[in-house]
């Protein structure tokens, strides 16, 4: 990955005083209008399923991926973030992760689109897709299933503790 797009947060950096909660949010947000980046810190009790995994999250709304960043982050999980199709591409370039989280709705390509795109593409086509997203019909649960999804999560009707819940489950699945 090419480490001009990519930041750590590191425990001691997200606990210095005089940078509290504006850090770990100024940091992701830094990083996110950087193009990208990775994230990891300190693993919690249950995490060791996903400790050093290797998510790429598209999302184009910084205050959700923060929220969930700070969320997984604490699992061990290293996060790789990306607002496009076109930044996750890059991302993903050097590198496979183990799972891809996807929002549908984003400007320019929208996440069906995206995971067409990821599931005919020969390195990229057996990682599972989690999609999380506003739509809720039923029709478009579907789409996505059909298409080549894992899941597809219904971001008001899911806690961040069930996504990270499903995250599990699906690396569980198709853990090597």
């Amino acid at each position: 990955m090419d480490t001009n797009n990519s930041q750590n947060v590191t425990d001691s950096e997200t606990s210095n005083p005089r940078r509290g909660q504006a850090n770990a949010r100024g940091v992701l947000d830094d990083t996110l209008s950087a193009g990208g980046g990775a994230h990891n810190e300190g693993v919690g009790a249950s995490g060791q399923l996903l400790k050093g995994k290797q998510i790429v999250w598209v999302e184009d709304d910084p205050f959700l991926t923060a929220i969930i960043a700070r969320k997984i982050m604490a699992e061990g999980v290293i996060l790789l973030t990306a607002k496009s199709y076109q930044e996750a591409l890059v991302i993903m370039q050097d590198q496979v992760p183990d799972i891809i989280m996807l929002d549908i709705l984003l400007s320019g390509v929208d996440g069906f689109e995206i995971l067409t795109k990821i599931k005919s593409d020969e390195r990229l086509k057996n990682v599972p897709v989690i999609l999380l997203s506003n739509l809720g019909q039923q029709s478009d649960i579907e789409r996505g299933l059909a298409l080549g999804a894992e899941s597809f999560l219904i971001k008001a009707s899911h806690t961040l503790d069930e996504i990270l819940s499903e995250i599990r489950k699906v690396i569980g699945k198709y853990q090597k």
